[in-house]
This record gives structure tokens, C-alpha cells and sequence, in this order.
């Protein structure tokens, strides 16, 4: 009988621990970011669950509805020549941007990322290595922020980076609750399409069409630098939504509105 009990409590014990470690459990749930697209000027929309998890980390894929204001982001893993062209858009246009990168892009394009600084965009964090960060330990995590961030110092001079994005879009709550605990706040995005393939024959039409159907007040662009359509697409695209009443902010503007918005609730 002692026995029988004690198979039991070891039993119920074994099922408690494969509870807790189980991937199932709330905090090891992997997302893959995807939202509802905007049309028509509404904002996108990612549903309540992926809401009330970003919120819990103060995590942002989106700025004020009421807002005509748009923050531009690109994810940069590699060059392939049309980065430059980017740069001289915004330049010329007097747009803030925020890279996202890879310590890959730090290394083979460090002169791109000098020109990025010092015209006064920001540096994103996108990991180092670029892994599936839902499935590496918080030891990981925090070395990939890290290394990208000590090469970044290195090369730059840069101290570190405050915003990161997990690759691929991929995470869990434990990315986003190590992020926090790091001095990393992740940011996602309200408007994406298909525009990371570096051999696309398609024309600067496709990304301009991309951009205006799903512009929305708030929205956080994301790009890649890869494709020869960006580079011609953006500049007409940023013209046009600035003829729509449009502006452009940077991340920092839109982190700050969110401090003040949370002081008055």
C-alpha cells in the first residue's frame, strides 16, 4: 500500500515538472508575428492573445490611431548594393529610420552602418547570429544581444542598442521577458509584404502599391534593403504619404509617446 502511494506521488510529481517544462506552457508558446493587414487607412490588427502579451512586456508593433505619423524600419542581414540608395532617399527627404541588424551586416558593411549613425538613424538589435531565438536558452538570448552589441561598439563606437527584433519574426514570452530584463525593448511591425528576395525582377510599383494599400495612421514599416524595388518604390511612396498628411517619426519619438501615454493612465 506504501508503495502504491509512493508510485503516485512520484507520478503526480514527474507530471507537475513535464507541466512546467512542457513548450505548451504559457511562456514557451512560440509566435510567429502575423497580423490582420490594414485597408482603407484602419489600423492592423494582431488579435486579443498577441495584444495582451506585448502589452505584459511592453513590447510595440504600432503607434497612435489618431496620429498620421509612420515609422520607418528595415531588417538588414546583408548588403546588396541598394542600401546606399535607401540612405540617400531619407537623407534627401528628411526621414529617420531604424536598422535592424545582424552582426554579419555590422562586419561587411560597417562603412553603411558608420553613414547610418551619422546621419542620424538608429541601430536596431537583430540578434547576432540571426537564430530562432524561441529555441535558445536565456544565456543565448542575452549573447546574442550582447555580441551584437560589444561588435557594434567596436566598429561604431555606439555604446549598445535599446530595440530589438527577434529574426524571422519568431519569439516566446521569455524572449520578450529576457529582452526586459536586458534594457531591450522589442519592436514589430503593422505593415509588411514580400520584399526580401534579392533577385526580384519587380519594379519600384510593387512596393509603392505594397505600402499605400496598407498605410494607417501609427503604422511601423518594415522593409529589407535587398531588393532593387525598395530603393526605387520608397522614394515616391514617402512623397505621396506626406502629400496624404503623413509624417515621419523615429522609434524614440514613438517609445517616448508611449511613456507619456502610460504616466496619464
Amino acid at each position: 500500500m506504501r508503495r502504491h502511494k509512493f508510485s503516485y506521488l512520484l507520478f503526480t510529481m514527474v507530471l507537475a515538472i513535464a507541466f512546467i517544462l512542457s513548450p505548451t506552457s504559457a511562456s514557451a508558446k512560440t509566435y510567429s508575428w502575423g497580423f490582420k493587414k490594414s485597408t482603407n487607412g484602419e489600423p492592423a490588427y494582431v488579435g486579443n492573445e498577441l495584444e495582451s502579451v506585448l502589452k505584459k512586456y511592453n513590447s510595440i508593433y504600432k503607434g497612435k490611431s489618431d496620429e498620421k505619423v509612420i515609422y520607418l524600419t528595415f531588417d538588414n542581414g546583408f548588403e546588396n548594393g541598394y542600401t546606399e540608395s535607401i540612405l540617400d532617399t531619407l537623407k534627401k527627404e528628411k526621414v529617420p529610420a531604424t536598422f535592424f541588424l545582424t552582426g554579419h551586416y555590422l562586419k561587411s558593411a560597417t562603412d553603411l552602418v558608420k553613414r547610418m549613425i551619422n546621419e542620424g538613424h538608429i541601430i536596431g538589435n537583430h540578434s547576432y547570429g540571426h537564430p530562432n531565438m524561441a529555441k535558445i536558452s536565456e544565456e543565448k538570448m542575452v549573447e546574442e544581444w550582447k555580441k551584437f552589441d560589444q561588435a557594434l561598439k567596436e566598429l561604431t563606437g555606439v555604446e549598445r542598442t535599446h530595440y530589438a527584433r527577434p529574426p524571422e519574426g519568431i519569439f516566446n514570452e521569455k524572449v520578450l521577458e529576457v529582452g526586459n530584463k536586458h534594457g531591450y525593448r522589442h519592436i514589430f511591425w503593422s505593415i509588411a509584404f514580400v520584399d526580401w528576395d534579392r533577385n526580384s525582377t519587380k519594379s519600384g510599383d510593387y512596393t509603392y502599391n505594397e505600402l499605400m494599400k496598407q498605410l494607417h495612421p501609427g503604422a511601423i514599416i518594415l522593409m529589407h534593403t535587398v531588393a532593387k524595388h525598395n530603393a526605387e518604390g520608397i522614394p515616391r511612396f514617402i512623397q505621396d504619404a506626406k502629400k496624404q498628411g503623413y509624417t515621419f517619426g523615429s522609434l524614440d519619438d514613438l517609445v517616448l509617446d508611449y511613456a507619456l501615454e502610460s504616466k496619464k493612465k
